[in-house]
């Protein structure tokens, strides 16, 4: 089969600007070389080199290209170049192919000789773990650093540019050079050769591809950066195992946005970096996977849960005009269909707006028995019976102002249908004209054949989807992907000088693995973080003492750095109401202290107000290896691992973005007054999560978690009654077993 090379008219490529950054401009110069250059050229059957060079000759490149290998004159029927000096013309973009040990040299032999960018296909650096492998890791990014070329990989598989019919990959399946709106990149190979594929399958055309492998030069955040920029991408879509540089990340997302192009991410899920935030209930809450959500949906990031459903969102993206509002209608000629659109919308928290008076009326005078006139619609025998009451439904569904998205319930024609095509173009035009999204939804998985797929290019205003269950996630997805701010302002700290010096005094004079709760206490107070009344007590006679100034009931709790997790050991002791009361638990707490293995320092007994609380909340913190600093806050106390009710959100926050917070959770709905109860202490929760999320951005990587467990709240305030601040230090990670 010969390669499939679109006839479009010639390709005018987009050029950045004379202000680009150098990183824009140097990408695109990878995607748009005047000529390649592939170094460690051989034909021994089935390489690499011979499987690239194939594909760049069977495309058709129509700029030079040039084989390097010093011990060739002639290869693959033309002439080999012994090095770069003997090149027809200054080398411009360099495929590296040769054994790993002399990767280093030839991009710095590249560099030297004129070329702007690189693409090292050898895999043997640090996806090894032996020493030598980390060298060559190491010597090759510095000598991308000082050559300045734009480089990706190594280990990777190689890049398209369609527009250039440009295939520096191995892949051999066919591909159609055709530059569409779609630009993938990411660290595996395989994976992003795959989803390629699978678009191409769909009918949705690729315009860039670009495996980064290793990224010892360029990051896949780089590439979405230029995406962006680029006016012939609509969406981006990445494949991401790890994000190295938050902030270039989010920067990459904030242009994506800003240029109204939606960013789809596949992300690989639990990272073990920083995992000493794991021995607060924090930690092991706010997952990898969890603060990339809360991180990256901030700034407009759309994460899939698989391929699949990477696939139709990208379809949806690509031919659904974003929507204007949430209100769906819903076209179907089965009763039983009907009932799945439901079911599967309302799942996902969407429902279907009730028809306006004049469609209802429409419909029932054209459909008449045998038909259920509503949203959905079941069209039923009628329109079966003529397929004009069909198409004037579906006209009457999108021609309707009070609708903004329209689902049809069909899946394209595997083989020529002229009644079913006819039809089809009718509706796209439509869809075109009316500037709202219209959505072909196959209820079942189907498949594309040729036909499906030349049919599918020719309906550009339909977004045509396999399986209801990820056509719906799709769907949702672009919805609230419409709700969100074109630009979305950076939040920066807005601590007070006093409490960031409290902050370094506290962590100078730190020495284990977390702070008590009385230093803990002590520095969430000077955030503003409001805490319960108490004092530390050295003897039961002074335990009483602070009882009675704070006033009964009071609460006993043990102190000390090393017990992390009072209540598992019994060293809280609630509801004391008398002096009596307080010395015995004082005594009880110090005998089980001074029975527990390893024999814990007691550094005293807490002695703190009761307060009468109506909700029990969480309060956290933590550092994630990847996405940096993140606040947590949801339902508290002893069951927060089972009821697991919390959202997070990075750091830091301003009182707005709190509130935001808050009422993504059921404890931000109890708190606003919920079946007739008074509404809580709403403020008190939104001054600690602002102060929280101060302290954890201030303390940049020196601490893991921050844990308020319980902080309680009623109609009249909200305190925080336990605290544990645990540091991000060797002894922190030999405590969480790392």
């Amino acid at each position: 089969m010969e390669a499939q090379v679109s006839a479009a008219s010639a390709f005018h490529p987009w050029s950045p600007p004379s202000d680009a950054s150098d990183i824009v401009k140097g990408i695109h110069a990878m995607l748009h070389p005047r000529n390649i250059v592939l170094v460690g050229a051989t034909d021994k059957p089935g390489n690499y080199a011979e499987r690239i060079w194939n594909n760049l000759v069977k495309y058709g490149f129509e700029g030079g290209l040039y084989p390097v290998n010093a011990k060739r004159d002639a290869i693959w029927g033309v002439p080999c170049y012994k090095d770069f000096a003997s090149l027809p013309e200054k080398p411009d973009h360099v495929l590296v192919l040769v054994p790993a040990r002399f990767a280093v040299q030839v991009i710095r032999d590249a560099g030297a000789a004129g070329a702007r960018s690189a693409t090292i296909v050898t895999s043997g650096f640090s996806e090894l773990q032996d020493d030598e492998s980390q060298k060559l890791a190491a010597e090759l990014q510095a000598a991308v650093r000082e050559t300045g070329l734009a480089v990706t990989g190594p280990n990777c598989l190689g890049n398209l540019s369609a527009g250039e019919k440009l295939f520096t990959n191995i892949d051999d399946r066919i591909v159609t050079m055709e530059q569409g709106a779609v630009a993938i990149a990411g660290q595996s190979g395989a994976i992003v050769m795959a989803i390629r594929q699978t678009l191409e399958d769909r009918g949705v055309g690729v315009g860039y591809m670009v495996t980064t492998g290793n990224e010892a030069g360029l990051e896949t955040p780089d590439l979405m950066r230029y995406f962006a920029e680029d006016p012939s991408i609509k969406v981006i879509v990445v494949y991401l195992e790890g994000v190295r540089n938050t902030k270039a990340f989010r920067d990459a997302c904030k242009a994506a946005r800003a240029a109204s192009k939606p960013v789809i991410a596949l992300k690989l899920g639990a990272s073990e970096g920083g995992r000493a935030a794991a021995m607060a209930h924090t930690g092991a809450l706010a997952g990898s996977i969890e603060t990339f959500d809360a991180i990256a949906t901030r700034e407009g990031v759309i994460r899939v849960g698989g391929l699949d459903e990477l696939i139709e969102t990208t379809e949806c993206f690509v031919h659904a005009a974003v929507p204007k509002g949430g209100r769906l209608a819903a076209v179907t000629l089965s009763g039983g269909k009907r009932g799945m659109l439901i079911d599967a919308f309302y799942a996902a928290g969407l429902n279907f707006a009730p028809l306006s008076p004049h469609v209802s009326s429409e419909l029932a005078k054209m459909l008449g028995p045998g038909s259920i006139v509503g949203n959905p619609l079941d069209a039923g025998f009628a329109a079966v019976v003529d397929p004009s009451v069909y198409m004037k439904s579906i006209k009457l569904m999108i021609d309707d102002p009070d609708i903004d998205i329209v689902i049809v319930d069909a899946e394209l024609p595997k083989a020529p249908h002229e009644l079913r095509e006819r039809n089809l173009r009718i509706v796209d035009e439509m869809a075109g004209q009316a500037g709202k999204p219209v959505i072909y939804i196959s209820a079942m998985s189907i498949g594309f054949t040729e036909y499906t797929k030349d049919l599918r290019k020719s309906l550009p205003h339909l977004a045509v989807m396999q399986g209801m269950d990820r056509a719906v996630t799709a769907i949702k997805s672009l919805l609230d992907y419409a709700k969100l701010r074109k630009e979305v302002p950076d939040i920066v700290s807005s601590s007070k000088p006093a409490a960031r010096a409290v902050l370094e005094k506290t962590l100078r004079l730190a020495t284990g693995a977390a702070l008590d709760e009385v230093a803990s206490k002590k520095l969430l107070k000077a955030y503003g973080i409001p805490i319960s009344k108490e004092a530390i007590a050295q003897t039961a006679a002074e335990a009483v003492k602070i009882a009675q100034q704070i006033g009964f009931p009071v609460v006993a709790k043990v102190v000390s750095a090393e017990i992390l997790h009072k209540s598992d050991i019994g060293g809280v002791v609630l509801n004391l109401n008398s002096a009596a009361e307080v010395k015995k638990a004082f005594a009880d707490i110090t005998a089980r202290v001074r029975k527990l293995k390893g024999k814990p320092k007691l550094d005293g007994i807490l002695i703190a107000q009761q307060v009468e609380a109506e909700l029990e909340l969480v309060v956290g913190a933590a550092l994630d290896a990847e996405m940096g600093p993140v606040v947590l806050f949801g339902t508290g106390g002893i069951d927060i691992e089972l009821m697991k009710d919390v959202a997070l959100a990075g750091a830091p926050l301003d009182e707005s973005e709190a509130r935001l917070l808050i009422g993504r959770t059921k404890a931000g709905i109890k708190m606003r007054g919920y079946r007739g109860r008074p509404a809580l202490h709403e403020a008190s929760a939104v001054k600690a999560l602002v102060g929280l999320s101060n302290l954890i951005a201030n303390a940049g990587d020196r601490i893991a978690s921050i844990d308020i467990n319980p902080f309680l709240i009623n109609t009249r305030t909200g305190v925080a009654v336990d605290a544990l601040i645990v540091l991000n230090n060797a002894a922190a990670r030999r405590a969480a077993g790392h």
